[in-house]
């Protein structure tokens, strides 16, 4: 059995930095970099995507809204073209970069607000399906488990991953409790890797997300890496699952 470990890097913008990227990274397979909209810039995309070919994890886009005082956690109304012409806009930058590298994207996924709203709005989910499949129809589109976005991108003809959080507690219809309610983030070493193996044992998760930008960022992907081989899992790629 194989699963892909991905994490939200490149979040650090100017001044200001955010999460460990680099010690991160021995544990991952796929990066998912931010594209100057809710977090980073052009130097830390560059760094970032330095860091991402430097472990061999696939390199991928991870559009949000354009609020970088929220972080991309605030819901924004804008209209499905609005959310299309910015993802592609926001793919297009990192795909820049990730040439002159001498790489190529292998997946998106989007961020915060506007991934928990494509997991429930089919208006907002066909967007960002239209705008992976604008860039390339070969991309990965990454989404919940059992989401709209996900059926978004099998009905426009693209690959997609599913994704589970270790971390994060489930709402009884399979979203995501949102963070401001208690008990929403898990806490300890035992929890989010109970949880990494179960979500991986159903079957219904191609991905499982490790959160970079938490205190205990680095020791949760260890420890989830660490517990996912013991169980029997192999770490891979997501080009080399879906």
């Amino acid at each position: 059995m194989k699963i892909d470990l991905n994490c939200d890097m490149g979040e650090s913008f100017g001044a200001y930095k955010l999460g460990s990227d680099e010690a991160i990274f021995e544990w991952i397979t796929s990066a998912n970099i931010a594209c100057g909209m809710h977090a980073g810039d052009p130097l830390v995309m560059q760094e970032t995507l330095r860091l991402a070919v430097a472990s061999g994890a696939a390199v991928g886009a991870h559009p949000g809204y354009p609020d970088l005082q929220g972080f991309g956690r605030r819901v924004m109304d804008l209209t499905p073209q609005e959310v299309e012409a910015y993802t592609l806009y926001q793919i297009g930058a990192l795909a820049g970069f990730a040439r002159s590298a001498g790489v190529e994207l292998v997946h998106v996924k989007p961020h915060g607000a506007l991934y928990n709203q494509a997991a429930k709005d089919p208006g907002l989910a066909d967007a960002i399906a239209r705008a992976v499949k604008r860039f390339s129809s070969g991309l990965i589109l990454v989404g919940l488990a059992g989401s709209l976005l996900i059926e978004s991108g099998l009905s426009a003809g693209l690959r997609v991953a599913r994704e589970g959080f270790p971390d994060r507690a489930y709402r009884p219809d399979g979203s995501l409790m949102p963070r401001r309610e208690p008990g929403a983030v898990l806490q300890t070493e035992v929890e989010v890797c109970r949880q990494a193996l179960r979500l991986v044992q159903d079957g219904r998760v191609d991905t499982l997300c490790i959160q970079g930008d938490g205190p205990h960022a680095v020791a949760f992907a260890r420890a989830v890496r660490q517990a996912l081989v013991a169980g029997g899992v192999t770490p891979a790629r997501l080009d080399q699952i879906v």
